[in-house]
């Protein structure tokens, strides 16, 4: 603390502030170095289909795809043409001797989502318990 004698009856007492300044000086460079960098995540490559390779056979009869087209008809897996009314139905038939009960949903370009929501709200009271949507750019490989 330094002190400074002045005209007017007495002195006067001023802080150092230098030996301050270095101890927040030092502090900051403590805490820039304790601080640990900002986590990068990990770098995550996803596996894309190849396209000269022709899909697993097996797996494929065994995925059920509903797709909605855009004149308001239900498909199952692409050959089996049914109505609205029996979609539920047939679902049931379909799953009752599969232990996973997984099921996708394709609606063509053209198809407003109410339909497909529709499909999907049968599907859910049909049993089934995992519902994936197919948009066209993944059909494509793209």
């Amino acid at each position: 603390m330094g002190m400074t004698v002045g005209n007017k009856g007495g002195s006067m007492s001023e802080p150092n502030i230098v030996p301050l300044i270095d101890v927040l000086l030092v502090l900051i460079i403590i805490f820039m170095v304790i601080n640990p960098p900002n986590p990068q995540g990990l770098k995550a490559i996803v596996p894309q289909p190849n396209p000269n390779q022709q899909p697993n056979q097996d797996v494929l009869n065994k995925t059920i795809i509903v797709q909605v087209t855009a004149t308001g008809d239900v498909m199952i897996n692409q050959d089996k043409t049914v109505t609205w009314d029996n979609l539920g139905s047939r679902l049931e038939q379909i799953f009752a001797q599969r232990a996973d009960k997984v099921a996708f949903v394709k609606g063509d370009d053209n198809v407003e989502f109410a339909p497909v929501a529709k499909a999907i709200s049968i599907m859910h009271g049909a049993g089934i318990d995992h519902i994936g949507l197919i948009p066209t750019s993944v059909e494509q490989g793209k």
